[in-house]
């Protein structure tokens, strides 16, 4: 398994509302800068901050499944399935966006979330009425480790979050010095964004390769051929968080155009 590391640079950006909400996008739109087009069905990435209040306003959406996770300040949500919704640090909102719905947006001051797309087959997404759940962060299964590792599970694993695209996603934070391990099954990919700190990323028993370096705010896509240990070490002595979502390679269904 090779970890490819794509820096800040490599990645896309964007903003709203003039300016107050600007991104950071591992995976963007064409157009917007993003060495990463796609991961299977991982369709769009953004990593959005806001030092004012912000908001986005009622815009549409169909097919897609799209989560908002909320690292913190707070995000509020309504749309036009009558929702009116807030949720804090920690929390999530799934809009499975089937055939058709739309939604409008807004952040609080010191706002940090990501927006992140999961592309469904569409074929049979858009039959589906659109719906719309909401998560507080004490509704995830979390884990802390003697050796210095917390994961927090945000979709698979008894996790909440039900999608129609096979993903799993973990929310993991590592102490200074402490090595994470993360099983990556054959036929699937495992990307990462580390949110603070810095590490290295190796498979396990592979001693004739180096670890891979990464470093704040570093996007790290790794596909696996056979199934793979993952190991992540902090390398540094403040605490290291990463964002994991694990996909498939490939899927079984036509994937939306992207270029």
């Amino acid at each position: 398994m090779q970890a490819l590391v794509y820096t800040p640079v490599m990645q896309g950006t964007g903003e709203f509302d003039g300016g107050r909400i600007k991104e950071q996008k591992p995976i963007g739109f064409p157009g917007e800068g993003s060495v990463v087009k796609r991961v299977g069905p991982l369709f769009y990435w953004a990593w959005a901050t806001s030092e004012t209040e912000a908001a986005i306003g009622l815009h549409p959406h169909k097919g897609f499944e799209i989560m908002t996770y909320v690292v913190g300040g707070t995000a509020y949500h309504g749309d036009t399935l009558g929702t009116d919704s807030v949720v804090g640090a920690g929390g999530v909102q799934v809009m499975q966006t089937g055939s058709g719905v739309s939604h409008k947006e807004k952040l609080s001051a010191g706002a940090e979330l990501f927006q992140i797309w999961f592309e469904p087959d569409l074929s049979e997404a858009v039959l589906r009425q659109p719906t719309y759940h909401q998560y507080a962060h004490e509704d995830f299964p979390q884990v802390s480790r003697a050796e210095g590792v917390s994961v927090k599970t945000v979709i698979g694993g008894g996790a909440p979050v039900e999608l129609a695209a096979d993903i799993r996603m973990w929310d993991v934070e590592v102490q200074g010095g402490a090595l994470y391990t993360q099983s990556v099954p054959e036929g699937y990919t495992l990307t990462a964004l580390a949110i603070r700190g810095q590490g290295t990323w190796a498979a396990a028993g592979v001693s004739s390769r180096e670890p891979t370096a990464f470093h704040h705010k570093d996007f790290i896509v790794a596909a696996a051929a056979s199934d793979t240990e993952v190991e992540i070490r902090n390398t540094q002595d403040a605490p290291l968080r990463l964002i994991l979502i694990q996909v498939p390679t490939k899927v079984d269904y036509p994937l939306y155009p992207k270029r």
